[in-house]
């Protein structure tokens, strides 16, 4: 399982997928060119209205994204046949693993038998689970294993496995010494796992917005409007798994009749055909961004110096044609949410709102104990050689598996229960939202912490006695401690926004396509004329039902939330490029010069 020596893929199979990949891409590009153009005219717009001040009180940690190093002997299911062998594995910080022969080699700079981005697999610990999982790949074949070839995986039972699952690609089969070794790596490579899926979703570069943006047009073009874990990964990795999820009914039809083998061997099989397909998209999506990039940058900088001299008079026509479309799409709209949206926000809302309270609830107490910690020592008589130990042990707390770990527990309870309420409304990314919850306790630890030991460095000095150190460390962790709760506070609006929307804005706009999509056509027109690819009609319509959506989420917000901190909601969220268009409208609207739509139109 370790090595690739050969490809099952034969130069015809191989020129078959070059084909479905540049067809993929010939069709995905122009969707990703429209998203471009709609990015530079948000970043200008957001430019040109009013300047915001900051919202973050805490500092902004600027070692993120990482994941600790993790590296250790375990035993591999590797070789052909496979056999379990003795293994030197690494995690790097990057989210990467490796596996040696021995330690040695890995100490001496060689290169390892083999390596994996940790993008899109599960940790499975249990033996029996694992095996069912084998068993379901090819539901076809015989259950009875009896005529079966050896199986390694029945032959020597695994007392701390670690089986690491892709939906598309081989299963890496490890085991490690002891109980202990199995938690400590699989909680590693779950914070790889994460590092990998989410370096999307993370990034504040308006091209990663406008990507994830074009597979979502992309994918509702071809019907796909529920949102799912697709994509997770980067830009090449999230093309690739939206193919191989296109191919998977054809794979399965033309080659899992052919398979040799029964039961546990005709699964394997079929993880090393997949494992091949998915290397062969790969490489072809990482080859197609790569030359479309020189491109990509071209176009931005095209699209920069043509789109901002006209950029005032765009965003007013998109707030007029905005205004008549509210007119147009409110009776079916309204119905919609009403029948069918308002029965369930409720409960979605105050179960995303209870998993996030919980968790960073867990990382204040995280935190708080590990300031308790150091003021314990300061007080003390320990040695500075300590106290410096504990500094850096209290600096890496965002980066120890172990003890995040209670933080990000909390938001895996509720997975089940989120996966049940947002499924009716085709709605499958739960791991993605996990991921989210996660990522945003790490960044507000790390923050935290990077705060408080700037400002303890700031304060403490050389003159002061053990005493007086403390005082000031007392008033560095109640400023701290604040500035937590405000960043907290609006992270959470934030994140329960973000999340309502990518649950229910997918379905109410396949709800109304048979209805309003045709009426799009009457609009189509007046922005044709602009000329400009940042505009286009379907991409009004769309921030108009989000429009509509935010007013009920803002209101079920207000419900749970309280009052009081309704204006904060409605600050935070406020990040649209079409905020400042949309003010305008509501000012003419007041002097009668068009129909006037209540509720803002944010997002988060």
């Amino acid at each position: 399982m370790g090595g690739r020596p050969s490809s099952p893929l034969d130069k015809q199979q191989q020129q078959h997928l070059k084909g479905q990949v540049d067809t993929l891409l010939r069709n995905f590009l122009p969707c990703y060119r429209g998203q471009l153009a709609a990015s530079v005219l948000q970043q200008i717009s957001r430019e040109l209205g009013p300047q915001e001040p900051a919202r973050c009180q805490l500092l902004q940690n600027k070692k993120l994204p990482r994941v600790r190093e993790h590296r250790g002997p375990l035993t591999q299911l590797r070789g052909h046949p496979p056999q379990w062998q003795p293994t030197f594995c690494v995690l790097r910080g990057d989210g990467r693993l490796e596996w040696f022969s021995h330690r040695e080699e890995y100490e001496n700079g060689n290169h390892p038998l083999g390596s994996t981005t940790l993008t899109g697999y599960t940790v499975l610990t249990s033996q029996r689970e694992y095996l069912r999982l084998l068993d379901a790949l090819c539901p076809d074949s015989s259950r009875d294993h009896t005529q079966e070839e050896p199986d390694p995986l029945l032959e020597m039972p695994v007392s701390s496995p670690l089986f690491l699952q892709h939906p598309f690609r081989k299963h890496l089969c490890f085991s490690a010494a002891t109980g202990e070794a199995q938690r400590a790596w699989r909680l590693a490579l779950q914070g790889g796992i994460r590092l990998r899926g989410t370096v999307l979703q993370r990034s504040q570069a308006p091209a990663a917005r406008a990507f994830l943006d074009a597979i979502r047009l992309y994918r509702q073009q071809h019907g796909q409007f529920g949102n799912d874990d697709a994509t997770l990964g980067s830009d090449a990795e999230v093309l690739t798994s939206v193919l191989m999820r296109e191919l998977l009914p054809e794979l399965r039809a033309q080659t899992l009749p052919g398979l040799r083998g029964a039961g546990r061997a005709r699964a394997w099989a079929w993880t090393k055909l997949l494992d091949a397909v998915h290397a062969a998209v790969l490489a072809g999506a990482s080859a197609g961004l790569r030359a479309f990039q020189p491109e990509k940058d071209e176009l931005l900088a095209s699209l920069e110096r043509t789109i901002r001299p006209d950029a005032d008079q765009m965003l007013r026509l998109r707030a007029r044609v905005a205004s008549r479309l509210k007119a147009e799409v409110q009776s079916p709209l309204e119905s919609c949410l009403c029948g069918k949206v308002d029965a369930q926000l409720p409960r979605i809302t105050q179960t995303l709102l209870s998993t996030v309270e919980a968790e960073l609830a867990a990382v204040r107490t995280l935190l708080t104990q590990g300031m308790d910690r150091l003021f314990r020592l300061l007080r003390g008589s320990s040695s500075s050689t300590q106290l410096r130990k504990e500094v850096y042990s209290f600096g890496e707390m965002p980066w120890d598996p172990e003890l995040m770990q209670i933080c990000y527990r909390e938001a895996k309870r509720s997975r089940g229960q989120l996966g049940q309420l947002a499924a009716p409304f085709g709605f499958f990314g739960t791991q993605s939202l996990v991921f989210g919850a996660q990522d945003l306790a790490q960044q507000l630890m790390a923050d935290a912490v990077t705060t408080f030991l700037q400002l303890a460095d700031q304060c403490l000095t050389t003159t002061l006695d053990c005493n007086q150190a403390t005082q000031q460390l007392e008033k560095v962790r109640g400023r701290v401690l604040k500035k937590f709760q405000s960043d907290s506070s609006s992270a959470r609006r934030r994140f329960i926004h973000g999340w309502l929307l990518c649950i229910f804005l997918p379905f109410v706009l396949s709800q109304l396509e048979p209805s309003c999509k045709a009426e799009l056509l009457k609009f189509e027109g007046d922005v044709l004329a602009v000329g400009s690819p940042a505009l286009t009609i379907e991409g009004i319509y769309e921030d108009v039902v989000r429009g509509f959506l935010l007013q009920r989420i803002n209101r079920e917000l207000k419900k749970a939330l309280g009052a009081r901190n309704m204006s904060c909601i409605l600050d935070d969220c406020s990040e649209e490029p079409w905020d400042q268009a949309e003010a305008d409208v509501e000012t003419e609207a007041r002097r009668g010069t068009c129909s006037r739509q209540p509720g803002p139109s944010t997002e988060d």
